[in-house]
Formats: C-alpha cells, sequence, structure tokens
C-alpha cells in the first residue's frame, strides 16, 4: 500500500524491514550478519535488542547505521527514541509498551519515520489516528519469537485490517520466501523479517531470495 500524500516525505522506502535479534545469530557477530543482509538487498533495518543498555545500545545502533548509510538503507530503532535521536536514525519502532506516537513525534520531529507494532485491527486503527507512518502487524504465522504476542493471527485478519488501515502494513510472523505471495495478496506494502534471515546460514542469499519472492 502506498502512501497518503500527506505523509509522503515520511513514506518508508522499503519492502523488507529486517528486525534484529543477536541472540539468533549462531554466535556470529551481528553486525556482520547485517552487512549480509544489506549486501543482498534489504533496506530497512529494525535495532531491536531490549535487554542492552543505553551505552552498549549506541555504540551498537552507532556502527550499524554506517552500515545503512553506505547501503542507502534505512535504520529504525526499537522503544529507544533517546538512542535514535543520538544517532540520528530514520526513525523510531513503537510497541505497546512505549510511549505515544505523538510524543514520539514531538521529540524527533517531522521528518522521522514512526513504525508501530500491532496485534489486532483496534490497535491499527488507533496507531493510524495517533499518526503513525507504518505498521507492522502480527504474528501471521506461528513463531517462537512471536509467540508471548499470541497465536498466529492467519491471513483473515490481515485482510481486514488492508481493508482499514490506509498507511503501509507490514505482516510479520513466521514469513517465508515460499508463504510470501499469499501474504502479498492481501495487500500489504511489505514483510518483517526475523529468523528467516538472521538465523540463517546465508543472510544475504535469504535476503535476495525473499526480495525476489516479494517483487514477483
Amino acid at each position: 500500500m502506498s502512501c497518503p500524500n500527506t505523509l509522503l516525505p515520511r513514506c518508508p522506502k522499503f519492502n523488507l524491514y529486517l528486525v534484529t535479534d543477536r541472540k539468533q545469530t549462531a554466535g556470529r557477530d551481528l553486525l556482520g550478519v547485517i552487512e549480509q543482509a544489506l549486501d543482498g538487498g534489504v533496506k530497512g533495518i529494525q535495532l531491536r535488542e531490549k535487554d542492552l543498555g543505553g551505552a552498549e545500545l549506541f555504540h551498537l545502533a552507532d556502527r550499524i547505521k554506517a552500515l545503512c548509510d553506505a547501503h542507502h538503507a534505512s535504520l529504525l530503532i526499537n522503544d529507544r527514541v533517546d538512542v535514535a535521536m543520538a544517532v540520528d536514525a530514520d526513525g523510531v519502532h513503537l510497541g505497546g509498551a512505549s510511549i505515544p506516537v505523538q510524543t514520539a513525534r514531538k521529540l524527533m520531529g517531522d521528518n522521522k519515520l514512526i513504525g508501530v507494532s500491532t496485534h489486532s485491527l483496534k490497535e491499527a486503527e488507533e496507531s493510524e489516528q495517533a499518526g503513525a507512518d507504518f505498521l507492522v502487524f502480527g504474528p501471521v504465522y506461528f513463531t517462537s519469537s512471536k509467540a508471548p504476542y499470541g497465536k498466529p493471527q492467519g491471513l483473515g485478519p490481515l485482510k481486514k485490517v488492508m481493508e482499514k488501515i490506509s498507511i503501509p502494513v507490514y505482516a510479520i510472523g513466521g514469513i517465508k520466501a515460499d508463504n510470501i505471495g499469499e501474504v502479498k495478496a492481501t495487500g500489504v506494502r511489505g514483510v518483517s523479517i526475523i529468523s528467516a534471515i538472521i538465523s540463517v546460514t546465508y543472510p544475504l542469499a535469504a535476503s535476495e531470495e525473499i526480495l525476489r519472492a516479494l517483487e514477483r
């Protein structure tokens, strides 16, 4: 789904939104995995390492920002508006326990992206009304990383969200190259991926395969 005209300056420029999890890299350096994904064509990264303290997260974000800049990719920081501002990230990604969208907008200004994770049509509608630039909705299929957020939604609720929401929506949860076609058929802008890139042996090849599936 394209962005409404009033949001064009803040329209996300990616259809594959990679979410980090250094605990799923099988001991490999997270920066190396991210660089491979970027080499494979990923243009949107969400740094999501909730257990890191402010200083550690800042230094990691600063290094990832340099990688993203070199690959002309967007970097968003999960939850931590302060870290996003400190490294001049392209935006922030908010969840249910984060500060309100309106507050993040006041802090970050009009030129930064604000994404919001949602798990129901009600949450999606509320986030759009609050001024989010894009939404992530799921989990669509089962995935262990999203199990704490409830049972898989399936394609039905995703379709209902797409019927009601006018800003870009990214599907998340158990999405792989072989099921992207049916996800795309709902009208989503793109997909958000964790393990299908972060956990695999060859992140570059996995990124290329998912992007090909998205472009079919």
